[in-house]
């Protein structure tokens, strides 16, 4: 899977949002706000193909927890993403 390419992270008021590019992103009523995990997974994986697993890894390497939480978080939050129209 892939995070959508018309879709970038930009801040706003301190916060970090995820925005669609283009004439399509005029409309502020949706705004998805990330946080501090949230955002570095973004970084990480952006612009490149990533699974579940790849995703725990991260997590593992940043938080140093145990795999099996690692899992679960990665899995929630693909999950959302997807939830939110953000994957191809």
């Amino acid at each position: 899977m892939k995070i959508k390419e018309q879709y970038k992270v930009r801040e706003m008021a301190g916060e970090y949002v995820v925005i669609m590019q283009g004439k399509h992103g005029k409309d502020l009523t949706k705004i998805i706000s990330l946080n501090e995990s949230a955002l570095y997974l973004w970084q990480r994986v952006e612009g490149s193909d990533f699974d579940t697993n790849r995703v725990a890894d991260l997590l593992t390497e940043y938080y140093g927890i145990d795999d099996q939480i690692a899992q679960r978080d990665a899995q929630h939050w693909i999950d959302k993403l997807e939830e939110c129209g953000l994957l191809e």
